[in-house]
């Protein structure tokens, strides 16, 4: 049997009112276009939305960066962008290019998380979507789900868990990769991992090579200053059988987290776990929320979802971060809740300091 591939594409095409929710015309579209191909390019697939973010979960077996598979979810999202415009919503293509799309979205605004496996008798997976948060969100997870005994008791109990897992860390501003295998090297790892703005956790993989996790990496543009893709990353994350269970993979989101994004992508704010039914972003354009689907892969098809963050063991963590964000809230234009001094400079503060540059003087003796 051939090798099972997932394909998470997303990207923002437009929303109303605002940055709030994808409107049903939008995902109405997408699902037609990616049911259309099934038993063509596809073998299944699904679509959703966080927040303003259209998410299409492919599945085929093609391979990761297969320039078909690009090229239709970048077809989805222009036909999208062309119903947005229609109806007048906010930001319409604001992931896509301007001109003529050239076929392929990597590289552009739209964020991608792959990976390609072969599956077992049984195959858990979940997909975890974000809106109005960095790239660099899903770090401190990563390391909760597998590294970190505390939270995974399996790392310790669990033979098949128990020699640990190997993290690649990107590095989005030197643009360079390194590997770390934890638990030998988790003192490393955490040194990268723990400044998402510039190390992010690409792929986890178990110590045979076999993938685990995979996430999307992208970064607003500092040269034009254009918010492009770089607050809705996406990931995936197999369960169960020789990786972390489902409820070791979902534990460290009762946790409230600080992550860079929130408005205007310059902000920190708590990343609240939600139900589909409250992926919206309202308050100051957010929180920052995450919505997790889980999944059974049966056959290259998708049996599912199952909303994971519907439950009322979530309701606490999202009490605290309603806090959370009542306490950063308060603290207005300065750090920390706005962006570090070098964080901004990928947002359009550079602008903003650009038309003061001539009206500094030096300073006197």
């Amino acid at each position: 049997m051939p090798r099972t591939t997932i394909s998470v594409i997303n990207a923002d095409v437009g929303s109303f009112p605002g940055h709030s929710r994808t409107h049903p015309k939008l995902l109405e579209t997408a699902a037609q276009m990616l049911k259309s191909e099934r038993g063509k390019l596809l073998t299944d697939s699904f679509v959703t939305h966080c927040g303003d973010s259209l998410e299409l979960i492919m599945m085929h077996t093609r391979g990761i960066y297969n320039e078909e598979i690009h090229r239709l979810a970048g077809n989805v999202f222009m036909e999208c962008t062309k119903v947005a415009k229609s109806l007048k919503l906010y930001e319409a293509g604001q992931d896509m290019p301007a001109g003529a799309f050239a076929g392929n979205v990597r590289g552009m605004g739209p964020g991608v998380a792959e990976m390609e496996f072969e599956e077992r008798e049984s195959d858990p997976v979940l997909i975890y979507m974000a809106d109005k948060a960095g790239p660099g969100a899903w770090n401190f997870y990563l390391y909760k789900i597998f590294a970190d005994p505390f939270n995974t008791p399996g790392l310790v109990i669990d033979p098949s868990l128990h020699e640990g897992f190997v993290f690649e860390v990107h590095d989005l501003v030197g643009k360079r990769k390194i590997s770390f295998a934890c638990p030998e090297e988790s003192y490393n790892l955490l040194a990268c991992v723990g400044a998402p703005s510039r190390y992010i956790i690409r792929h986890v993989f178990k110590k045979d090579g076999t993938i685990a996790a995979s996430t999307s990496t992208r970064r607003l543009n500092k040269e034009t200053g254009q918010v492009m893709g770089e607050d809705d990353p996406v990931m995936i994350v197999r369960a169960q059988d020789g990786f972390p269970s489902m409820g070791e993979a979902i534990e460290p989101f009762t946790i409230p987290v600080l992550v860079a994004g929130w408005m205007r992508g310059s902000h920190h704010g708590p990343f609240m776990p939600v139900g589909l039914c409250d992926a919206n972003c309202t308050r100051f354009d957010g929180p920052p929320r995450v919505i997790c689907l889980g999944f059974q892969v049966t056959n290259g098809t998708l049996i599912g979802p199952a909303d994971m963050f519907d439950d009322p063991g979530f309701d606490r963590v999202r009490a605290r971060c309603n806090k959370l964000a009542d306490t950063i809230r308060a603290q207005g234009p300065f750090e920390p809740h706005r962006l570090s001094r070098e964080e901004m400079e990928y947002t359009t503060l550079p602008a903003v300091e650009k038309a003061l540059e001539l009206r500094w003087e030096p300073l006197g003796e």
